[in-house]
């Protein structure tokens, strides 16, 4: 099939992921491989290599990959790396962060949290203080950024407490890896976990941890699960030329390789991030000429996505507007905040400022109420 074959999709996704992908990156899954072959692993090194490369210059980190959604990653990182004595701190804004103390909660892992509430970023000096008053901590966890509100956490200080305390450092990049400048040494973190389908602008299937290869090291035989085992992932795949311990997601991986070149045709993540960031400004500022109101202030937002409080009108229904907008093109996303009504719009993805002004055409003739 040539490339102008493939249909353009219905509409935008203007979502934290899936995302909009390029026609390109949808075409690489139109043929077969095998999961044996030296072909195919290769791609795979090369990805891992790729995403090493994207994190971070220093040479003391590795990656995997696994399959499944992004949560399976977090899952795979938390089961594996804590050993059985350990103890887990997460700091919480959001329900992104109440996950990974959700999935530690089922796997028996002693947790304990520092919950800064929804609107405000998490505190590096309540962590230092919590790591003061509780030395059984051995792994800090932290989301970068929270996609129930679009906010950056401060990663950096954050990263500099743990390791003041000797702790490891666990970073969920989700929704940031490959959208945004980050170094992963610079953070000090020792696991840092993201997915296909966000930033790198790939489609759903596998996620990736890139971790620090002596603390990987030393996990071995700590997993509570068989096909999360982040350890003997790693080590299959460092053995065996990237082949995987079970099937693989090909045609996703595939489409992933695409998607790596496509970021590097851009001018790679300090290009990508500026087209995300200007995106972002044209989205705020065109809503709130519309008068609606960011949930967060400029400080801690991320060019991720934003969330907007929901008009106070009695006629409006956010079931309704969301049709309205999808019937002209464009798909956003409902609000996770509790305590307050919002819905949020996406960023990132095959996104420019022109579908973002588009957009705002779309929710001026949307506003019924």
């Amino acid at each position: 099939m040539d490339i102008k074959d493939i249909p353009e999709n219905p509409y935008i996704l203007l979502t934290p992921g899936p995302l909009s992908t390029t026609r390109t990156v949808r075409g690489a899954m139109l043929r077969d491989w095998c999961t044996w072959d030296a072909d195919y692993n290769g791609i795979i090194q090369d990805i891992r290599r790729r995403l090493v490369a994207l994190a971070t210059a220093s040479p003391r980190y590795t990656s995997v990959l696994m399959q499944g959604s992004g949560t399976f990653c977090v899952e795979s990182v938390i089961g594996s790396v804590l050993p059985e004595k350990g103890k887990l701190l997460v700091l919480v804004n959001g329900v992104y962060g109440a996950r990974i103390a959700q999935i530690a909660e089922r796997l028996k892992i002693p947790v304990s949290i520092i919950d800064s509430g929804e609107t405000r970023p998490c505190d590096p000096q309540s962590l230092e203080e919590a790591l003061r008053a509780d030395a059984s901590v051995t792994h800090v966890a932290v989301v970068h950024c929270e996609t129930t509100t679009g906010m950056f956490n401060p990663v950096l200080p954050i990263g500099r407490v743990a390791k003041q305390f000797g702790k490891t450092f666990i970073v969920d990049a989700m929704s940031s890896f490959g959208g945004i400048p980050l170094d992963m040494a610079e953070m000090r973190a020792d696991f840092l976990i993201s997915s296909a389908n966000k930033c790198l602008q790939g489609v759903p299937g596998f996620g990736f941890v890139i971790a620090e290869r002596t603390q990987l090291e030393k996990t071995a035989g700590w997993a509570r699960s068989l096909s999360l085992d982040l350890f003997d992932q790693w080590q299959t795949m460092e053995l065996h030329g990237g082949k995987w311990r079970f099937t693989s997601p090909t045609h996703v991986v595939r489409a992933f390789a695409q998607a790596l070149d496509e970021l590097d045709a851009e001018g790679g993540i300090e290009k990508r991030y500026n087209r995300y960031r200007n995106n972002h400004k044209t989205l705020v500022d065109g809503m709130q000429e519309l008068g609606f109101e960011s949930l967060l202030p400029e400080s801690c937002r991320s060019p991720i996505i934003t969330a907007f409080r929901s008009p106070q009108h009695p006629a409006y229904d956010f079931k309704k507007f969301y049709a309205a907008l999808k019937s002209r093109g464009f798909v956003i996303y409902p609000g996770k905040v509790t305590t307050v009504d919002t819905f949020r719009i996406g960023n990132i993805g095959d996104v420019f400022a022109g579908d973002i002004l588009r957009l705002l055409e779309a929710v001026k003739e949307s506003m019924f109420w």
